[in-house]
């Protein structure tokens, strides 16, 4: 056969054939086994059959053998059903019901009446009782035309929000679908949307978060991009935006934070409200903490920098540029006292639950609740309230003159009360007046709690099964070397920190250690038991410690903490372990809605015997220690027990003690705050009173206000407590010895009061080692200091027990 007719069989689906000069030999016939089933085989296709032909040929034969066994299901069956064409037919298909559905629900949603105004309703706010705390709702809001706010100012919104919006179609796609996929599955949104869908549910629509709002904010942000100029848009988000402070709009933002009108704003104060609508109240530098603060010059810069990137600053006028520090707020009307700082306090904590369930980020939250016609009920006691704010006033600001003394001027102060059994903060003191003092002294977390961190060491210990570094367990009966900057043995750093007034205490139990609060004990415990689960243990009891590195120094209490956080740490401790996180709303509810508040009794965070010995160690302290003449000596005590723990600052900045009885946890912290600059300054001669050298301790005034204070709303009790060690029970007769014996051990202790260390040097940022550590509290079989006669030799004092930092 020659090639031509080769390529014709196969043309018509044929095998090769033959060639004619060889006849193909005739088929053997097969003979059956015995016993075997014979098949009829159909005929084979003839030679050059089609295709066709030969599938058939073959179906026939499959029939015949499946008439003498079963075969297998016929192959391709499912893969006919699932063919690319059909499968490329249904994507099209749902593509275009989706577009007419998209097209029907365009047709269907009209751009509505602008709402913003109308949803801006008063907050009412209620004490635990029902009785009306405040009412809040008047709208600071000023709308400006564009043409007033200068062109560099508007462009500082466009680079922090939204870069291309001069040229997009008023959607992020990516942005969009990724909201609608965290709403459907509940999981909140993260961001992304444009200056024009911000406008959208500003002005239009509301923050809730749900699938329908968001297809209808889709529909109107195309429907306002095509219908409307980007600067009408433009005008309309920076008028509708809330800036905090109370302001809406930027007009009302310009007077809040810079008193100037919209058209007088520069580049920089521009960037720095642009910079406040992620999170108003987080960034308003007159609250904000450390990390806001760092956070909004960071966002700040970012503005200023994308401004650069767009062509719209020069890049030499930028690196000129400095931060522009906003000038102190001016407190609205009606939240005279206390009431503004529970007011806000109650905001943010409203906010912080939204954000936890919602997904929303705290600018959304802030539009959700501020002015949004909640009644949100505290869980304030209105006579626990009132005696709290007498107690201050009789203890403290009634001794302040301002005129007399400068230094007067600038103390400030704050306390907090808890239920430690339910986590309700029943009383708040934040400041002399809301009016006068913004910030809240009561949340602040700025200063240094000093030696009230003390306790947590001890806590860290017990729950670690720590040891000294000679393999003794730690416990209040464990000796440790007092000495006065005496060298910590073990750390990776050097580490020396002096005794308040440098006392050398020679070889004293943790109890005494406790009581006179002496930082060279708790220095090398610290060491002992490994900064790393001191900081860990810090952390589960209520402490921000983002952050932080686990140096040595971090013992004498230098990080930042508020009264509040102080209070919840307390409240976990008499609480036998169980974490309290301090809570203010009982309920919050508007109509068709309420908001579920958390339980604020967590799980156990320490065992019950590690917080029953820390309670029953600072029984010590009341007893025998830097608080004995404020309150255990107090008359109003009637017998009451009660355990808590002083402290002084470095430079006696700060001053505090927090304390409890079986029902009552109460934080009173005292600040040093510049009245002009609000930078940190001493309290050292406040009052006028105190002799010697005027220093304010822990156990001074603190001590004393929280005595007026719980010692005339608490009934006597005695605590419940799972141990046998401490200064709660029976002393041991036979104390275990620390590691770390002194070199010249003193064979009495000191009769010197300790005071609040001074740290000789700046802290060492370097980790320290993380020595294993353990251990249960311990009670002292040691005389006590006489903490009523001071170190200069003051005769005694009851404005000035001793104290250490």
């Amino acid at each position: 056969m020659g090639r031509a007719e080769e390529r014709k069989a196969r043309q018509r689906g044929g095998r090769r054939a033959a060639p004619r000069n060889r006849p193909s030999p005739p088929p053997e016939p097969e003979t059956p086994a015995a016993g075997t089933t014979t098949t009829v085989e159909a005929p084979p296709a003839a030679e050059g059959a089609t295709r066709a032909e030969r599938r058939k040929a073959a179906a026939k034969a499959g029939s015949g053998k499946a008439a003498g066994k079963p075969g297998k299901p016929a192959k391709g069956r499912i893969r006919r059903l699932f063919t690319w064409k059909k499968m490329l037919g249904a994507f099209f298909g749902v593509c275009l019901l989706g577009i007419g559905a998209f097209v029907a629900l365009y047709v269907m949603v009209s751009v509505p009446e602008g709402n913003a105004l109308a949803q801006t309703q008063s907050n009412v706010y209620k004490y635990s009782d029902g009785t009306v705390l405040a009412r809040k709702g008047t709208v600071n809001r000023e709308i400006v035309d564009l043409s007033k706010v200068p062109k560099d100012v508007q462009h500082t919104f466009v680079a922090a929000e939204n870069k291309t919006f001069y040229n997009d179609n008023g959607i992020n796609l990516r942005g969009m679908a990724r909201g609608l996929y965290n709403t459907a599955m509940g999981r909140g949104t993260q961001g992304g949307s444009t200056i024009t869908q911000q406008y959208v549910k500003n002005y239009y629509l509301d923050q809730d978060q749900t699938v329908t709002r968001k297809l209808k904010e889709l529909v109107i942000t195309l429907k306002v991009d095509r219908e409307r100029t980007k600067d009408y848009i433009l005008a309309g988000y920076i008028n509708t935006s809330y800036y905090g402070r109370g302001a809406y709009g930027i007009q009302a933002a310009a007077q809040a934070y810079y008193r100037v009108d919209a058209q007088d704003l520069n580049v920089q104060q521009g960037a720095y409200l642009a910079a406040l609508l992620q999170a108003p109240s987080q960034y308003d530098w007159a609250v904000a903490g450390p990390v806001g603060r760092k956070l909004v010059q960071e966002r700040w810069n970012y503005v200023l920098d994308n401004m650069v990137g767009q062509g719209w600053l020069d890049k030499s006028k930028r690196d000129a540029m400095k931060f522009p520090i906003p000038k102190d707020p001016k407190a609205a009307s009606g939240l005279e006292g206390q009431k503004g700082y529970l007011v806000e306090l109650a905001n943010t904590q409203l906010e912080n639950q939204l954000m936890k369930t919602q997904g929303i980020t705290r600018s959304e939250a802030e539009a959700l609740v501020v002015d949004q016609g909640w009644t949100i009920t505290l869980n304030i006691d209105p006579k626990k309230q009132t005696k709290l704010e007498a107690a201050v006033k009789s203890q403290l600001t009634s001794k302040l003159d301002g005129k007399k003394r400068k230094v007067d001027k600038n103390v400030q102060a704050g306390a907090v009360s808890v239920d430690p059994k339910t986590g309700k903060i029943l009383a708040l003191y934040g400041g002399t007046s809301y009016y006068d003092h913004y910030l809240n002294n009561a949340t602040r977390a700025d200063y240094q709690p000093a030696s009230t961190f003390k306790p947590i060491i001890l806590a860290s210990a017990l729950e670690h099964s720590a040891q000294t570094q000679d393999g003794k367990d730690i416990d209040a009966n464990t000796i440790y070397d007092g000495t006065s900057g005496r060298p910590v043995k073990g750390s990776d750093i050097a580490f020396s920190p002096p005794n308040e007034d440098k006392t050398d205490y020679g070889d004293i139990t943790v109890q005494t250690a406790m009581n006179k609060s002496v930082n060279s004990v708790f220095a090398q415990m610290g060491v002992d038991v490994g900064m790393k689960n001191v900081m860990q243990t810090a952390d589960e009891l209520g402490l921000d410690t983002t952050g932080l590195q686990a140096v040595p120094a971090m013992t004498l209490g230098s990080m930042g903490a508020s009264p509040l956080e102080m209070a919840g740490v307390y409240a976990t401790f008499d609480n036998h372990g169980k974490k309290v996180t301090p809570t203010l709303i009982a309920s919050a509810e508007k109509t068709g809605r309420k908001v579920d508040i958390p339980n604020p009794i967590g799980e156990q965070v320490i065992s019950r015997s590690a917080a029953d010995q820390v309670t029953s160690v600072l029984t010590g302290v009341v007893d025998d220690g830097t608080a004995k003449v404020s309150v255990a000596q107090n008359p109003l005590r009637d017998g009451q027990q009660v355990a808590g723990k002083t402290g002084t600052s470095d430079n006696n900045k700060s001053a505090w003690f927090t304390g409890y009885t079986p029902d009552l946890v109460t934080s009173v912290g005292l600040f040093g705050e510049d009245v002009k600059s609000h930078n940190q300054v001493t309290l050292t001669g406040a009052t006028g009173l105190i002799p010697g050298t005027g220093r304010i301790n822990g156990g001074g005034y603190p001590a004393q206000i929280w005595a007026a204070y719980t010692f005339g709303v608490t009934k006597k009790a005695k605590f419940d407590l799972d141990t046998d060690l401490g200064a709660a029970v029976q002393p041991s007769q036979t104390p275990s010895k620390s590691a770390t014996p002194s070199e010249t051990p003193s064979e009495t202790p000191s009769e010197t009061p300790t005071k609040s260390a001074t740290p000789s040097r700046t802290p060492s940022k370097t980790p320290t080692s993380t020595a294993p550590t353990t251990s249960p509290p311990a009670t002292t079989n040691e005389p006590s200091l006489p903490v009523e006669t001071p170190t200069d030799g003051d005769t005694n004092n009851p404005l000035d027990p001793a104290d250490d930092q």
